[in-house]
């Protein structure tokens, strides 16, 4: 079943803040990147704020298609939009704040975070959720309020 606007909403902030979250631990700690910083943790969120708005923006678009799906190609290409337009609001344009200086913030690190987080979760979102919650796909994608 294609997932409805609050469907959407709850698997997103369901996955990163649990896998998401587990992802950016090692990240924060300084076992991954160029060292410890609370910064990832922003970013997470970040990810999740914004995501919010542009599962809004998906929503309306999908209901343009003709079998109002959204293939696996189309999530890589709105993660790909995403992971640019939070750069761009980190280190351009700078009306995201962080915990570190923005000269601080380096690409290959917060590339290499985001595709981790947003791979680990499309993955989960793929097998994990199906397998925990069996009628989350018949629901619309929502595991609460049904």
């Amino acid at each position: 079943m294609t997932p409805t606007l609050f469907g959407r909403w709850q698997t997103r902030l369901l996955l990163l803040a649990t896998v998401g979250v587990l992802v950016t631990l090692p990240f924060a700690m300084g076992l991954i990147g160029s060292g410890e910083s609370p910064a990832y943790f922003c970013i997470l969120g970040y990810i999740a704020i914004f995501g919010l708005g542009w599962d809004f923006v998906y929503d309306k678009i999908q209901k343009y298609r003709w079998d109002r799906d959204w293939p696996a190609a189309y999530q890589l290409f709105a993660g790909i939009w995403e992971m640019i337009f939070v750069w761009c609001g980190l280190k351009i344009f700078v009306f995201l704040p962080l915990p570190i200086p923005k000269e601080l913030l380096i690409w290959g690190d917060f590339s290499l975070h985001y595709l981790t987080v947003w791979l680990v979760v499309f993955i989960a979102s793929q097998s994990l959720m199906r397998i925990l919650f069996v009628r989350w796909r018949f629901f619309g994608g929502e595991w609460l309020g049904k």
